[in-house]
Formats: structure tokens, sequence, C-alpha cells
């Protein structure tokens, strides 16, 4: 097996393990969500503004909650995801929310979805904890132009790389900012539990934002918006402190990067 083959098959089995854990957790909360709750975040849906009669590819996506919050605004939305038991998860909660004719799922590594999937779309959409586990930023841009219609737009919102230099509980800083090799360690329990009986090797890369930006611009993508926020919309990390549903670090409220979003225009 070589390299790519491992840490796809390593971070599959990974997610497909926290999968289960995830569709019970407080943290996702199924039972709101199948009850009306909408899952994406007001730092996302500022950027999305209007998509309904809008097709929409969500990359990397989990089991769907985003990508059914985007079906309920309105919109047909085409979601994808290398673990195959979320895939599952995310086709069972269609169902359930008779969202066929507005949403579909595809299961497969991001870099091979050129082989799954032809069409194009008005919005290409990714969010929180995505690229840190794709090694070749170039490629990822080229798949993100690949599925973008001109006129369209490439929104995405994910947690700063800076906050990847830190060990788990930011008292030191334990990882490169820029993306020196991959990060393969063991990885226990998930963010929604941290004492959940997980164990597995995870492979991971730390982005810099210039990495990430350049990537996009090399294809020809024209930055439209780029913003950075103080706080995290989730509480998925350790050593918290929460103000009005908002997440900072603590002892680093308001002085540490933690979410960054930006829209890119294809002309």
């Amino acid at each position: 097996m070589n390299s790519g083959q491992e840490y796809i098959a390593a971070n599959r089995e990974m997610w497909n393990k926290r999968t289960a854990v995830h569709v019970t957790s407080d943290f996702y909360d199924v039972p709101a969500f199948l009850n009306g709750r909408n899952s994406l975040n007001s730092i996302e849906l500022e950027l999305l503004s209007g998509v309904e009669g809008k097709r929409i590819l969500h990359l990397q996506c989990h089991f769907g909650q985003d990508t059914l919050s985007l079906a309920r605004l309105g919109a047909t939305v085409t979601g994808v995801d290398l673990s195959d038991a979320a895939i599952a998860v995310a086709n069972d909660l269609t169902a359930q929310l008779s969202l066929q004719a507005q949403a579909r799922f595809i299961c497969c590594d991001l870099y091979s979805l050129p082989e799954h999937l032809e069409d194009r779309f008005d919005i290409v959409f990714t969010s929180y904890g995505t690229i840190g586990w794709l090694p070749d930023l170039d490629k990822w841009a080229a798949v993100v132009q690949r599925y973008l219609k001109p006129g369209g737009s490439f929104i995405m919102a994910d947690f700063h790389p800076t906050l990847w230099m830190f060990d788990d509980d930011f008292t030191t800083v334990k990882y490169d900012y820029f993306n020196t090799a991959p990060i393969v360690e063991e990885a226990t329990g998930s963010y929604t539990d941290r004492s959940a009986e997980l164990k597995d090797t995870s492979w991971s890369w730390n982005h810099p934002l210039s990495e990430i930006i350049s990537a996009l611009v090399t294809q020809g993508l024209q930055l439209q918006v780029f913003r950075e926020f103080d706080y995290s919309p989730y509480n998925c990390f350790n050593n918290t402190v929460e103000q009005d549903g908002r997440y900072y670090i603590r002892g680093m409220e308001g002085k540490l990067p933690m979410v960054y979003a930006f829209k890119f225009y294809k002309p």
C-alpha cells in the first residue's frame, strides 16, 4: 500500500468509527436537527446568503447535516465524504426528511471525485476541520475549480491554522505552522466526546493561510471576502470558556484567531 492509499484508508477507518459516536452525541444533536434545527452558523450563512434555487457541492460533508440544512434553505445539494459510514447516515437522514429530490451523497476521497461526478455547480462549499486531512492543496483547489460554473463562488469556513500549532490543552506550541510533513499520530476519543473508546492512527497536515489562498488563486479564482474571528462557534477544543454561545481558549480570549472564512469567485 503506498502512502496515498495508506492515509486514505487510515482516515476512512477513523471517521467510520467516529461517525457512530457522533450520530448519538449532544454535539450534533440529531433529534433537534430532525425537528428542524439548522446546523449552519452565522459565519458561513453570511457568505452563503441567497442559496435558494442554487446548485451546491459540499466537500467533506461528514454525515450531511450542513448539506441537508442547505437543502432545507432551498438549494439542490451534492455532499461528498470518504467515510462510507457517514454517507450511510446521510442517506438515512435524507430519507427521514424526505429530501431525496434536493440532496444526494457520494462516497469517495476528495481527489477521486472527478471519477464519480461530472456536474458543475453555482457554489462549492466546505467547512470546519476539512483540509487538514488533505496533503496536497493544489490538487484540492483544482477540484474546487473543476466543479465551479463560471460566475460561481467557492465558500469556506474553517478553524484558523494557528490553532493547530498547539498541543491539545493549548499549553505549548507543539506543531509547525507550515506544512512541512504529515502528522501521523494515535488519535484517541473525539471532539464530541474526549472519553469515547476510540483509538486510531490519523494522518493530517497543517496548512498555513498562504498555502490555502495561493492554491486557489493559482487556479484563477478571485478572492472577494476574507474574514477572521476570535471565537469558535463549536465547543470542540479543550480548555475553552463560553461567552454568549461563542467559545474561546481560556486565557487567550480575544487574542487568538480561531476561525477564518472566505469567498472566492470564478470569472
